[in-house]
């Protein structure tokens, strides 16, 4: 069995005095895609956010490769492993393509340098002749994609995506689910927050449910996809 990259154990976290999280546990396994599945307002993002340390947890801990990362702060904690892209993913809109991938650019924490820009432009083919073009003028779905490619060049141990298919065209998230699909299939391991379930059959190969801040329901996304009372009692719009 491979071994665990991210573990999230008993997470309580709060905005003011209002708890959004109670007690949130998954596990994430080298090579494995994870979706976190849930309603809008489930606590999805803020799972993301105390992983990150946006949304440091009161109670509970987040350990990277079996070292403790809760309680420290977001920039050590990317430069720990750990890469996010936001749902508003955040790129430099004055800055041509090119210079934000530069910018991403960091060794991993063992120094490794899986990412180089030649490797992002064969993987994200659809980049490379935008490289020269300000990132602010990209179309959503072009935006999404410079996201996760300027997380890669970090080289991250784990790449945590939330809500990648937030608000793009039909034809640009089946182009985001096959570069996801690309990424498992050369051994990345990845976490993302979703409540399009349909969008992450075929590209995720686990499946953890929230809803109303608490973990629900875990299993294989093949097990998910067949239980239709989980389905429509936790995912049904």
């Amino acid at each position: 069995m491979s071994a665990v990259v991210i573990e999230v154990a008993d997470l309580d976290v709060y905005y003011g005095t209002s708890q959004i999280l109670f007690g949130v546990g998954l596990s994430v396994r080298q090579g494995e895609t994870m979706a976190l599945l849930g309603r809008n307002g489930a606590g999805k993002s803020t799972t993301m956010k105390a992983i990150i340390g946006l949304a440091p947890p009161r109670r509970g801990r987040v350990s990277l490769r079996g070292a403790v990362i809760s309680g420290m702060k977001p920039h050590r904690i990317a430069r720990a492993g750990l890469g996010f892209v936001p749902e508003d993913r955040q790129i430099f809109p004055e800055h041509t393509v090119e210079d934000n991938l530069v910018i991403g650019k960091k060794k991993g924490p063992e120094g490794q340098d899986e990412w180089p820009i030649k490797r992002i432009y064969e993987v994200f083919p659809l980049l490379e002749p935008l490289r020269h073009r300000i990132a602010g003028r990209l179309s959503g779905g072009e935006q999404q994609m410079l996201a996760i490619a300027r997380t890669l060049m970090g080289n991250p141990a784990l790449l945590l995506l939330d809500e990648p298919s937030e608000g793009l065209a039909p034809i640009i998230v089946q182009r985001i689910g096959e570069l996801l699909r690309q990424l498992r299939s050369i051994g990345s391991t990845v976490l993302i927050a979703e409540q399009n379930m349909h969008f992450c059959l075929g590209l995720a190969s686990h499946a953890t449910v929230i809803d109303k801040g608490q973990i629900v329901y875990a299993a294989g996304i093949d097990e998910l996809n067949a239980n239709d009372a989980i389905r429509r009692r936790y995912l049904a719009l």
